[in-house]
């Protein structure tokens, strides 16, 4: 394979993880590393620090380097930092599924007019190869659907509150400890790490744009014990799922929420840390594809492979990979979540009164919606009881006003929880 001169901007584990696999391919050679802090203590054995610049466009502006290496996160400064690199010709290999996800399109088209090329198989799922698959040896096929669990650390949290029976705040707190969770953890929780890596593998498994901002996103922090226990007794188990699925009408419906995924089904078996990834195409069929969906090695996995893959192209031509040049110039239409079909799972507090379970049948039947199983959760010492309902498949639109209706009632004291049910 052809040598590469490489520099690397962000060295902290996954930069530093890369560096580590890095130093077992004589025909990459490592220029410059860029780092915030030159000062900071590296436990990194036989470390050469007149490698580091706190300056990154002394990496993006030299000559003498073929590709940079973007492992920073984040869209600022690194949004300005690629597009120095690939103005001066060279090509990006990333793992900032932000980046991608918010302003993707802008690099992508400069790529193309540069003619470099943007790599970026860590941006998504980590150590699992899904972004070259599906621009390879899956194009063949019409995708129609993914669903997918793309964040570790929301799995991690799920997997114990559901085996270990861990309230949400002890098991944040373990996966902090365990380092799966960051100090401030809303990226992952709140489901805005998940949302990122939908929209890009939405992108292009549909051939179209999708707009970020028309994702709707719901992270994890409002699921309780009770509907951990309650999912469990029903035959689920929850798990925050990224969804990405083409419409018959050819509109496209993108989201990040909770679910409720059917004990039996491929991703309710996907435990810990692990990411999981199923996609639904013609002619394959459905495909799933897990493993390791973070951390520095299986991140340095991905990087390194698109490192490899390229200076073998490079070898042989000046114009490598044109399967991974950026072809969408087509915004896609994504539907609002309200006009989203779900089955639901609702959970109320209600007064222990005669007719309350009758009365919410009512509400619902109303609003066109069916009940597919009802129960009551015992009775408080305020004589109120919980309600668990499983609905048939329903207008996300009707059900909202439904539940609107039933908190008007004086007999509902609460709507503890919605979430939606996988089919």
């Amino acid at each position: 394979m052809k040598s590469l001169n490489v520099g690397i901007i962000g060295f902290g584990t996954v930069g530093t993880g890369v560096w580590e696999v890095l130093k077992n391919f004589d025909n990459i050679h490592v220029k410059k590393i860029a780092v915030k802090n030159l000062n900071k203590k590296r436990e990194i054995e036989n470390f050469d620090t007149s490698l580091l610049t706190d300056n990154p466009f002394e990496i993006t502006e030299n000559s003498e380097i073929d590709v940079v290496i973007e492992v920073a996160g984040g869209t600022q400064p690194a949004f300005d930092i690629l597009k120095s690199a690939i103005n001066h010709g060279k090509h990006i290999v990333t793992a900032n599924k932000e980046l991608l996800a918010k302003r993707g399109s802008e690099l992508f088209s400069l790529a193309k007019e540069k003619n470099v090329i943007i790599l970026y198989e860590a941006a998504v799922a980590g150590g699992i190869p899904i972004i070259m698959p599906i621009k390879t040896i899956l194009c063949a096929n019409k995708i129609t659907k993914i669903a997918a669990i793309l964040n570790g650390t929301t799995n991690y949290i799920l997997t114990k509150m559901d085996e270990k029976e861990l309230s949400y705040e002890t098991a944040l707190k373990q996966a902090q400890e365990l380092g799966y969770a960051e100090t401030d953890p809303t990226g992952d929780v709140e489901g805005f790490d998940a949302a990122y890596k939908i929209a890009i593998l939405s992108t292009i498994s549909f051939n179209k744009k999708i707009d970020i901002n028309k994702i709707y996103r719901e992270g994890i922090t409002k699921i309780t014990s009770n509907d951990i226990k309650s999912a469990r007794e029903l035959g689920y188990r929850i798990k925050l799922i990224a969804m990405g699925q083409v419409l018959d009408n050819g509109k496209i419906d993108v989201r990040v929420h909770p679910m409720l995924v059917a004990k039996k089904h491929l991703l309710a078996k996907v435990k810990n840390a692990t990411n999981s990834i199923m996609l639904t195409g013609n002619p394959v069929g459905d495909l799933v594809l897990t493993g390791a969906g973070a951390g520095a090695k299986p991140t340095a996995s991905s990087v390194v492979g698109d490192l490899l893959v390229l200076a073998s192209e490079l070898e042989t031509t000046n114009s490598p990979l044109p399967q991974a040049v950026c072809n969408h110039s087509e915004t896609a239409e994504q539907i609002l979540i309200g006009d989203t079909y779900n089955d639901y799972y609702i959970s109320l507090t209600a007064s222990n009164n005669p007719g309350a379970i009758g009365m919410i049948g009512t509400v619902f039947g109303e609003n066109n919606i069916n009940i597919s199983t009802i129960m009551q959760k015992g009775i408080n010492h305020d004589n109120t009881a919980e309600i668990v309902v499983i609905t048939e498949t329903a207008k996300e639109a009707d059900v909202q006003n439904a539940l609107k209706e039933l908190l008007n009632s004086p007999r509902i004291k609460n709507i503890n929880n919605l979430l939606r049910v996988m089919n």
